[in-house]
């Protein structure tokens, strides 16, 4: 089936991503030092905020209907010590939406408070805060899902140009997949480009596979990926990078293997739904493999987390097997 650029779900999707990863690359060449915390310790900065109430307002111009769940709230910027921040968010979203004021901005960041549907969207404003502080790695990721299957996957990365390559003064990247229809990339800025299809390495020896992972050592557990690569016989160095654009690189045939692993911090953690939704359907749309630890399917019918799941493995699909192998191996003395 050939991709549908201008289908109406697509077209709204791909210019909304867009214009939020615009605002967003904006906010990180202007204001990248400006951050506030949550109860969890993770940075939370205006750009956060800026494109979850920028995508809420599309979403609820575009299609009224659907639900939009995802990440923030705005309880903090309703604080009174929170004015300035708030100030600066309306600020930046009034750039592309001219009636946005402080009290609008707080009402379409809270129009992601929805709980999951039959049909609704999903969006992390930004996955991969730290990288995005750093001036690395970040991604806008939104993803529609019917009936508990992603059908619409769209990654915005400011910082990845052809959907493979770090170059923070490049072009950036959008990565568009529809159920069907494969994975495809077109430029972030500039017009008329025609979208380019990607696809999956055909590596099938774990000696030549390239292992991508989080540059955040919080976020997986380090010392069982090591496990893992030395059992596999893996030669090359890990590629350290933040967010779901690890997702849109193994997609373009640039990484093979990819482990999400539960921390000894967190043994319990479930994974949300928005930072895997879009990037899971990126990968298999070109022609990869997405599934948790114990090779059981994502299941995004349990509401805003992951909670049938347990970890992530993400490859080429060629290794798949291989690395759930490799896991019932080095995990044998856990539940997983």
């Amino acid at each position: 089936m050939p991709f549908e650029i201008n289908h109406p779900e697509v077209q709204f999707a791909v210019e909304t991503v867009r214009k939020a990863s615009l605002l967003v690359r904006e906010v990180e060449r202007e204001l990248v030092d400006h951050t506030i915390t949550k109860s969890d310790k993770s940075p939370v900065t205006v750009a956060d905020f800026a494109a979850q109430a920028l995508v809420g307002c599309l979403l609820e111009r575009a299609f009224p209907n659907d639900p939009l769940v995802a990440e923030e709230d705005s309880a903090h910027l309703r604080e009174p010590e929170a004015a300035d921040t708030l100030n600066k968010v309306a600020r930046f979203v009034g750039r592309y939406m001219a009636y946005a004021t402080p009290e609008t901005v707080c009402a379409w960041i809270d129009h992601g408070g929805a709980e999951p549907a039959k049909r609704f969207w999903t969006l992390d404003p930004i996955d991969g805060t730290k990288g995005f502080l750093r001036g690395d790695q970040y991604a806008i990721a939104l993803a529609l899902i019917v009936d508990g299957n992603v059908q619409l996957g769209v990654l915005g990365c400011p910082n990845l140009i052809n959907g493979r390559t770090p170059d923070r003064d490049g072009a950036g990247s959008i990565i568009v997949a529809r159920r069907g229809e494969g994975a495809w990339t077109v430029p972030l800025t500039g017009d008329g480009a025609a979208p380019v299809q990607l696809h999956v390495s055909p590596i099938t020896s774990t000696e030549d596979a390239r292992v991508l992972r989080s540059v955040d050592a919080g976020h997986t557990n380090v010392g069982r990926v090591a496990q893992l690569m030395e059992m596999l016989a893996v030669k090359a160095e890990p590629v350290l990078m933040d967010s779901q654009a690890k997702y849109a690189v193994m997609a373009a045939g640039d990484g093979d293997l990819l482990y999400r692993l539960l921390t000894k911090a967190q043994p319990d953690y479930k994974e949300k739904i928005w930072d895997h939704a879009a990037g899971s359907l990126i990968i298999e749309e070109a022609g990869g493999r997405v599934t948790d630890l114990t090779g059981q399917r994502l299941d995004f019918t349990q509401g805003r987390s992951l909670v049938n799941n347990v970890g992530i493995v993400a490859t080429n699909g060629h290794l798949h097997e291989t690395a759930l192998s490799a896991i019932r191996e080095v995990f044998q003395d856990l539940s997983v």
